[in-house]
């Protein structure tokens, strides 16, 4: 079959050569471990541990190629130990013709460790070089026996200007630019996540719209994404009454909340929802003005559960008077959502080595927990250091208010940036 024949989008532009792989010249570039590898001519078994859609399987392919190996493919969540031996067998017809055998285990991990065991006589036999592939930390998943006769590589997940080449190779492919505007091209690449499977899979979907229409980003999500299901609306005064009670607390009219509250329970409203919306006020609308509030809401939906009706009540309409009274702050609620809108549109980052934890010798070599300084040791307590993603520059998403406790925080957080703008 040609590579012009109907295949997805993403099999069609599976690179032919190792130089058009994108995103992995670390490994791959001039002086890189794979590059060095081939340039003596000796291929040695490889773990590749990278997240989905970088190009594990395809590296591995041309790893085969350039290699003058046979490429055989088994996925440890499909096969088994009679699959294993039939590919030992065809290694060992290949090997009597003078022909190696590159074989290629996807999800290496998700094999157990008799089966992981089982390649190393032939690894070290030489009658196959592996190339297992995993989502997951070697360190946990792989046998050390078998990470020992094996160079543990890392693969990247893809970053924007790759994903970039990866469209502009689908445009030249489709013989057309994908019909996205701006804001709607960098949603997609953001979608993606790193993954440049997914990422094609998605400009499939937006090649196959009309041709001559531009996709904004709304139109975008129309045609990736699921929709979320609808929560059921039919009892309509069971939430205008709720919203009455959490604006009125958050307004500070406590008389009022008190009044619908007691309209909730009036009209045979189960407690426990009206306890479980008063927790979330206590942490949305109070926040650290109050960070007694929240402790008191759990208490009283436990006071309930303890004293049941009609006592439990009493503890329900002291908790609606507190809040309704407390200092209100939504600093740490809005600084949340701040933080997850960022963490969704930067993905995967990984954190810096200082901030992960190295329990195994693999990890230290790869830098975990270099740099890191234990700010109990320190004389402040505080060592100043930066813990966001190293290719993401530092953001404030906590601006506590002057009100209640929460001005006490801000002088904490105040006298901490001081500290760590004299480090830096």
């Amino acid at each position: 079959m040609g590579r012009d024949a109907p295949r997805p989008l993403a099999d069609r532009l599976r690179p032919a050569t190792l130089e058009e792989v994108v995103g992995q010249d670390h490994i791959l570039g001039e002086g890189a471990p794979l590059a060095r590898m081939l340039k003596a001519g000796r291929l040695s078994s490889i773990v590749f541990w990278g997240p989905p859609g970088v190009g594990k399987t395809t590296i591995a392919r041309l790893l085969a190629d350039q290699s003058d190996l046979e490429f055989e493919q088994i996925s440890a969540v499909f096969s088994g130990v009679a699959d294993l031996r039939k590919v030992f067998e065809r290694a060992e017809g290949r090997r009597t013709v003078g022909k190696g055998t590159l074989l290629f285990v996807d999800e290496i991990h998700r094999f157990n460790k008799a089966q992981q065991d089982g390649f190393l006589p032939h690894m070290e036999s030489g009658l196959i070089t592996l190339i297992g592939a995993t989502t997951e930390n070697p360190s946990f998943e792989l046998n050390a026996a078998l990470l020992s006769r094996a160079q543990v590589l890392v693969l990247k997940r893809l970053d924007d200007a790759a994903l970039e080449k990866l469209l502009a190779r689908a445009e030249e492919v489709e013989k057309r630019t994908l019909p996205l505007t701006d804001d709607a091209r960098r949603r997609l690449r953001i979608m993606a996540d790193g993954d440049g499977r997914a990422l094609l899979n998605m400009a499939e979907e937006v090649f196959a719209e009309p041709v001559g229409s531009t996709i904004d980003e709304t139109g975008l999500a129309e045609i990736v994404q699921r929709r979320a299901p609808l929560y059921d609306k039919s009892a309509e005064s069971h939430y205008n009454l709720a919203s009455a009670l959490q604006k009125s607390i958050r307004g500070s009219d406590v008389d009022a909340a008190l009044y619908w509250a007691a309209r909730m329970l009036a009209g045979g409203e189960d407690p426990r929802f009206i306890l479980r919306r008063l927790v979330v006020i206590a942490s949305e609308d109070i926040g650290n003005a109050d960070p007694h509030a929240l402790p008191l809401a759990v208490a009283a939906r436990d006071a309930y559960e303890f004293l049941g009706q009609p006592e439990g009540e009493i503890a329900i309409g002291q908790l609606v008077a507190y809040l309704g009274t407390a200092p209100k702050s939504n600093r740490s609620h809005a600084a949340f959502k701040k933080a997850k809108a960022r963490a969704h549109e930067t993905g995967s980052l990984a954190p810096p080595p200082h901030a992960m934890n190295a329990p195994t010798e693999m990890m230290k070599e790869f830098g975990y927990s270099d740099g890191y300084v234990y700010d109990h040791d320190t004389e402040r307590g505080f060592a100043g250091l930066n813990y966001f993603p190293p290719d993401m520059p530092r953001e404030t998403f906590y601006e506590p208010s002057s009100f209640g406790f929460d001005k006490e925080i801000a002088k904490r957080l105040d006298y901490w940036r001081r500290l760590r703008d004299e480090k830096a």
